[in-house]
């Protein structure tokens, strides 16, 4: 027996030991809370104060709002050329007849020498979690490529109202594990041994967050 074996023995025999047989999921307990209580007022507030305390900034607006607020996410952070998924709702980009758009296409991605010299990129997300103020992408309609979030400086990321869970266990519940998963909280930041933030190490230094009601 090798030493990865002696490990693994150990580690199914205190299962079997701290699990009665009889239980779901080989014998683990699952008894974590899986539902909330808050209605979705309370949740969309426990999701703004979780993005603030991370640094994202938040904006909220109703659906007939939305282009136009993504409008002036936008000016106000001076963009000239974003990218998007190709298939994100091109309503949403209505007003930006001055900015660069650029789809990036399942059959034709931006490379990383492109998306470098893009401002900014504008995706939906597939989840928002309240409690740990994390936005999910998993490379469905809007939610776009990887890539394509991880090397512009800035990200703007629409939370439609039907994406809003309460915690993590609904929000896996909702995805499809096979998926490319991404999961963001705040924008890219790490910290020094001497506990200095430094942000947009592996990733957009800025996040922005539409939250439509």
């Amino acid at each position: 027996m090798t030493a990865r074996d002696d490990v693994l023995a150990r580690i199914a025999a205190a299962q079997r030991t701290a699990s009665p047989p009889d239980l779901p999921y080989g014998g683990i307990e699952r008894d974590y809370r899986r539902s909330s209580d808050r209605n979705h007022d309370q949740l969309v507030a426990r999701l703004v104060d979780r993005l603030i305390d991370y640094k994202a900034f938040v904006r909220r607006c109703p659906p007939t709002d939305l282009p136009a607020e993504v409008t002036r996410a936008v000016e106000a952070r001076r963009l000239r050329s974003v990218a998007v998924p190709a298939d994100l709702d091109p309503e949403w980009l209505t007003g930006l007849d001055d900015v660069t758009v650029r789809p990036d296409d399942a059959d034709d991605r931006l490379t990383a020498a492109e998306l470098d010299k893009i401002d900014g990129v504008i995706t939906s997300c597939a989840v928002a979690v309240a409690e740990t103020g994390t936005l999910i992408l998993d490379g469905s309609a809007g939610t776009g490529s990887r890539l394509v979030t991880l090397i512009p400086d800035y990200h703007l990321c629409i939370v439609l109202p039907d994406r809003i869970v309460a915690d993590v266990p609904q929000a896996i519940a909702r995805l499809d594990p096979t998926r490319p998963l991404t999961m963001i909280s705040g924008p890219s930041a790490t910290s020094d041994i001497e506990l200095n933030r430094v942000e947009g190490v592996h990733g957009p230094r800025t996040l922005e967050v539409i939250i439509v009601e």
